[in-house]
């Protein structure tokens, strides 16, 4: 009896859930900057008080709409690989944010909520590596 072979199901990883998590996010905020620019660069802990600056909430809008259609795109394709090189390389926004709200004066816990989703995003690419050597294997 020849052996069966074992067949890969990128949606039963947990590589997959959490880039799907962060693709969902980043589209959440893409949304919010369009709807409630003023709102959610205060969420971000930059305020801004000149309406002539919200602009520059709804460029962060639209590079979070990128991220979100890009890894909504690799989810598709399942390429694991090219999700944790992405999430390793996204480190430079979470980090990035909580040093700006930090020198802005933000909260502890704003600054705090960033430094979580780089976190967040170490643990997604962990498994995101697991899952792709498990494809790699299958």
């Amino acid at each position: 009896m020849a052996a069966q072979a074992r067949r890969f199901h990128g949606t039963r990883t947990a590589g997959f859930w959490l880039a799907a998590a962060i693709a969902g996010l980043q589209c959440v905020n893409a949304l919010r900057t369009a709807l409630d620019p003023q709102g959610f660069a205060t969420y971000m802990g930059l305020p801004v008080e000149q309406l002539s600056a919200l602009g520059w909430v709804q460029v962060y809008g639209l590079r979070a709409g990128f991220i979100a259609v890009l890894t909504g795109v690799l989810l598709a394709r399942c390429d694991f690989a090219a999700l944790r090189w992405m999430a390793l390389a996204a480190l430079l926004m979470p980090l990035g944010d909580a040093y700006l709200a930090f020198s802005a004066g933000a909260g502890a816990t704003i600054v705090a909520r960033h430094l979580a989703i780089a976190l967040f995003l170490l643990v997604a690419a962990h498994f995101l590596a697991r899952a792709a050597r498990a494809k790699a294997a299958a």
